[in-house]
């Protein structure tokens, strides 16, 4: 008889009390190319299981010491990545569906031919096989999310996969780092992504809107203050950044911050000592110092409105969020995160995003970047009638807005300040517009502070439609 071999040789365990079968059996799995051992009964394959792992173990439901349902759940924990397949004289449907659900894959019944063995061996092994290659898939499929992941961002795009890099690299030290990019580029979800990755993740992650909190008010809830430092200070109070100490400390939009200020948040950074108001004590903090700004630092240095030494401390590792409309590639992937997020969050089945649909997404320009493309994909979930996204449940505006080579349409000359002042314009009227007029919020999407965007309205003779 001619052997059959396999590629790979198998460990198999054959339990029979009749010693003619296990002869019988053994022949057969040897000239299949097995490795073979052989257990009289439950108990002693219970032991030779605890000391070896084997691929196959065919076993004999009635045994004398143990029986073979007595093995599976005796042996459950044993055999978990083993393949085993009973094998009984006595078997009905019901003993069958009673071992399958002990973890059995197989029942055959006595007698039985030796190809019926074989061709069992057979199915099993490519189970097996098609195990392993979908737990190789499954790792494959996990090391892609782990590349295409950081925190909580996603982007697949080169410059996306670069910024990445960088940032797991810095997340393991506490050097001091300063996230720039266009508003809604993702620059708090950086921050917390850097210190949610490094050393420093049991720790507290303090951000502070260095815009949104009152010039007279910033000093007292940066630094704290003794208790009688100013009218209403009935208690000491602790700054944010001790609330930060042993973690991070995150300054969004830290190019708002005032002249009087930057000099004392210096200090911070070169003593890493901070005094409360009201005292002229000093107390050392162990902080990490995470900086965000959409503003060009160095353009506000040369206009004197933010100081160079200052800058120079922030930016000791600089990260730059490219803009949405540069990294086109990762609309698909964000959009149908975005989906699944509100799915959940809706309670809804949205399956896809119609390929018409998708088209508009592709070539908006994306002004307000990915918080506008969630907002987007919001409101089209929303109004969406059917369970695929099509290009009706979204703003006109994708359909009709510029493409980038229609600048020249918009103002005439050659002034940069001249395109800065339209851009600013028309992204204050949008904001203004999707948040139906409410100032504060729109400040909120612009990421400017309030003050600022009360100036620019009023600089732009922006009409408020109420």
């Amino acid at each position: 008889m001619k052997k059959t071999t396999y590629p790979a040789q198998h460990k198999i365990l054959i339990m029979d009390d009749e010693e003619n079968m296990r002869h019988m059996l053994s022949v057969l799995a040897e000239q299949a190319g097995y490795e073979v051992e052989l257990a009289e009964d439950g108990k002693q394959g219970l032991q030779k299981t605890k000391e070896h792992y084997y691929d196959y173990i065919l076993c004999d439901v009635k045994m004398p010491a143990m029986n073979g349902m007595e093995f599976l759940q005796a042996a459950k924990d044993l055999i978990v990545n083993s393949t085993v397949i009973m094998m009984s004289a006595y078997g009905t449907i019901d003993m069958a569906i009673a071992a399958m659900k002990e973890g059995a894959y197989d029942f055959i019944s006595k007698p039985f031919k030796p190809d019926e063995v074989l061709l069992t061996l057979k199915k099993a092994e490519e189970r097996e096989s098609l195990r392993r290659e979908n737990i190789q898939l499954r790792s494959q499929i996990e090391n892609i999310r782990e590349n295409y992941n950081f925190g909580t961002m996603t982007a697949k795009s080169k410059a996306m996969q670069g910024v990445f890099a960088l940032a797991r690299k810095v997340s393991d030290y506490n050097t001091t780092v300063l996230v720039t990019g266009e508003s809604g580029t993702g620059k708090e979800l950086m921050a917390k992504a850097i210190h949610f990755s490094g050393e420093r993740a049991d720790k507290p992650f303090v951000p502070v809107n260095c815009g949104g909190i009152p010039e007279n008010l910033l000093e007292s809830e940066l630094f704290g203050f003794k208790k009688g430092a100013f009218t209403g200070a009935d208690k000491d109070k602790k700054g944010l950044f001790e609330e930060a100490d042993q973690g991070t400390i995150f300054l969004d939009e830290a190019g708002e911050l005032p002249l009087s200020l930057q000099v004392k948040l210096l200090r911070v950074l070169q003593e890493n000592e901070i005094r409360p108001l009201g005292t002229n004590e000093t107390r050392i903090v162990d902080v990490r110092v995470i900086a965000a700004t959409s503003k060009n630092l160095e353009e506000e240095i040369k206009n004197y409105r933010f100081r160079e030494d200052l800058f120079y401390r922030l930016n000791v590792m600089p990260i730059k969020l490219p803009p949405l409309r540069e990294r086109v590639e990762d609309i698909p992937l964000l959009a149908k995160c975005f989906v699944d997020k509100f799915n959940e969050k809706m309670g809804k089945n949205m399956e896809d995003i119609a390929p018409a649909a998708m088209a508009l997404l592709l070539k908006y320009q994306w002004p307000g970047n990915i918080r506008e493309l969630e907002n987007v994909i919001e409101r089209a979930m929303v109004l969406a009638e059917s369970n695929v996204l099509q290009p009706e449940y979204f703003p006109e505006e994708l359909k009709t807005y510029p493409a980038a080579g229609t600048i020249n349409d918009m103002f005439s000359g050659y002034s940069l300040k001249g395109a800065k002042k339209v851009w600013e314009k028309r992204l204050i009227e949008k904001a203004l517009k999707a948040t139906d007029g409410n100032r504060s919020k729109a400040a909120e999407l612009l990421e400017i502070s309030f003050p600022s965007l009360l100036s620019k309205i009023k600089e732009y003779e922006v009409e408020i439609q109420q």
